[in-house]
């Protein structure tokens, strides 16, 4: 990345096309022991309560492989509960995202350090920022589909990231 996304705090460390093409091998290969997990258009579409095809299996294969999971959520209880719950996995939400305090929760609960985690997401103003701002390296990966057009301002962040998304990304095939 380059100078303008160090400025503007978007600098991502690695992004990848889906959620699932992240692989184990990749994260040990980096240190990281433990993802801190987005759940809308990153393992879901917008309100969906069924995982995205693939996820469960991505989430089993990251379990068996002794990678810690957790879901960091701007969304209330009642959501992410219904989302986290079905799949075994923790959550912090009403997180208040790209602010630190969901991210250090989420690594406390892990039993993490800043350098054995990483975070994964598609929004640049909330996920990116916030896993800068918490010293923890940031995966990107793109959002799974565009938002309904009930969520406006998510729609209009879009446009605004625009100029910053990643252009480069990952290929699990060589890793």
């Amino acid at each position: 990345m380059g100078l303008k996304h160090k400025i503007t705090g978007t600098d991502v460390d690695f992004a990848f096309r889906k959620t699932v093409h992240i692989s184990p091998a990749f994260l040990k290969k980096h240190g990281i022991k433990g993802l801190i997990l987005d759940v809308d258009n990153t393992l879901t579409t917008h309100d969906d309560p069924v995982p995205a095809e693939g996820i469960i299996e991505w989430l089993e294969s990251m379990k068996k492989n002794g990678i810690k999971l957790i879901i960091v959520s701007n969304n209330h209880d009642e959501r992410v509960k219904r989302f986290a719950d079905p799949l075994g996995l923790d959550y912090v939400c009403d997180s208040g995202k790209p602010l630190k305090k969901g991210y250090t929760l989420a690594m406390k609960k892990m039993g993490l350090t800043t350098a054995e985690t990483a975070a994964v997401g598609d929004q640049l103003f909330t996920d990116v920022w916030g896993a800068n701002h918490s010293h923890i390296r940031m995966i990107f990966v793109q959002p799974m589909a565009p938002e309904p057009k009930s969520k406006r301002f998510i729609r209009f962040k879009r446009v605004l990231e625009k100029p910053f998304l990643p252009t480069v990304f990952v290929d699990n095939e060589k890793e």
